[in-house]
């Protein structure tokens, strides 16, 4: 174990009653990566992103963040969910700053680092807009920025470009790898898609079918800057096969084991 594990997972397992959903994981999660975890619905993907968070704890073994196990809301993790988890009555600027302004920045203050994450998402124009009149691609951008205001040690994401048109997916895709190549934050993202994974990560954990242990760990060297080009390239076709080969046995073995 390296002493540059900013996530470290010691033989963690979680169940659930008698629902065993995670079985005996250990990994670390260095500095400065960004690390996608893949596999079959059900794997506990996002049961590991909630233990981290302190939303939930495991029921064996032991999870640090920054050195330190943790039994509540770890203020040192910035969640990006699914859905967008804005306050509908503020504006961009005032979720964008909600969490400075629990921190007590003065209201200028505030105001100056959220236009700094509006510039950086691409929002520049829509500071006083409200949630209702954004798009669901301009609203997982406030939620981004939201926690990059909060300047976090590590950012995890939950599936949070599931529920965008292809379009927009690919686009908040670039953007994301380009604040990542900008901020170097430590990330940890849960996606179905292979090639989302091979677009934003660093790394690539594969999860096996339910109960959940890791079944594959790679190093993504597709080179950067990412865009879309990358994935006409034959290294990014072969790492996509060889890692559909394993999420497709696992998705096999899940299907089979609920028949």
């Amino acid at each position: 174990m390296t002493s540059n594990a900013v996530i470290r997972f010691s033989d963690v397992s979680k169940s659930y009653g008698s629902l065993l959903a995670l079985n005996d994981v250990s990994f670390n999660v260095e500095e400065g990566e960004f690390v996608v975890i893949v596999g079959a619905s059900g794997c506990g993907k996002s049961t590991m992103l909630n233990m981290i968070a302190g939303f939930d704890q495991p029921s064996n073994g032991r999870i640090e963040v920054q050195g330190k196990e943790h039994s509540g809301v770890n203020p040192q993790c910035g969640m990006v969910f699914q859905q967008y988890a804005l306050f509908p009555w503020m504006t961009v600027e005032d979720n964008i700053a909600f969490g400075l302004k629990m921190k007590g920045q003065s209201k200028a203050e505030r105001r100056q680092h959220a236009q700094e994450f509006i510039e950086m998402v691409g929002l520049r124009g829509f500071e006083k807009a409200y949630p209702k009149a954004l798009s669901g691609g301009m609203r997982q951008r406030v939620a981004i920025a939201r926690v990059l205001a909060n300047s976090p040690s590590v950012m995890l994401f939950d599936e949070p470009f599931a529920a965008l048109d292809a379009m927009t997916r690919q686009v908040l895709q670039e953007e994301l790898v380009k604040i990542y190549e900008q901020q170097r934050k430590t990330i940890l993202f849960i996606t179905h898609s292979i090639d989302e994974a091979l677009l934003l990560s660093s790394r690539i954990v594969v999860m096996s079918a339910r109960p959940g242990r890791i079944v594959q760990d790679i190093q993504n060297d597709l080179p950067h800057p990412r865009n879309a080009e990358v994935q006409l390239s034959e290294r990014y076709v072969e790492l996509k096969r060889h890692i559909w080969g394993s999420v497709q046995a696992e998705v096999m073995r899940s299907i089979e084991g609920a028949a």
